[in-house]
């Protein structure tokens, strides 16, 4: 299956499984992908994540019963790319969400992004 924006598909299955309680979710791999999911796990989003040759599998945190992540927001879609520089890097939910950059750098949450001084597209807003 053919998926034009597979960055929106993997935050859609993340939020589908957050909102079914699953202990983990399967994601196609990808080095982007990967990349996102490695930032969920250092902002502590995610407890973790394996991957094999095809997938990508995340283990979803819960805090209380309740999943870490309140809401995911996709920022740049295939019709419209936000791009900002590094004075710009909005703040997600008043400092206590991430935004994920694409960054001449690799991908960056935005505080990140702000420290090295670098822009680029915003991917999406998570809290």
């Amino acid at each position: 299956m053919n998926i034009s924006d597979p960055v929106s598909d993997m935050l859609a299955r993340i939020r589908n499984a957050f909102h079914a309680l699953h202990k983990d979710v399967a994601v196609p791999r990808s080095r982007m992908k990967e990349a996102i999911a490695a930032i969920l796990q250092d902002e502590g989003y995610i407890e973790g994540f394996t991957t094999d040759e095809r997938t990508i599998t995340l283990e979803l945190k819960y805090v209380g019963g309740k999943p870490a992540v309140a809401g995911l927001k996709k920022i740049s879609k295939p019709g419209r790319r936000v791009y900002v520089p590094a004075t710009d890097i909005p703040r997600v939910q008043n400092g206590l969400g991430i935004c994920i950059l694409s960054t001449s750098k690799g991908l960056l949450a935005g505080q990140k992004a702000t420290e090295a001084h670098v822009g680029g597209e915003v991917l999406c807003e998570i809290w």
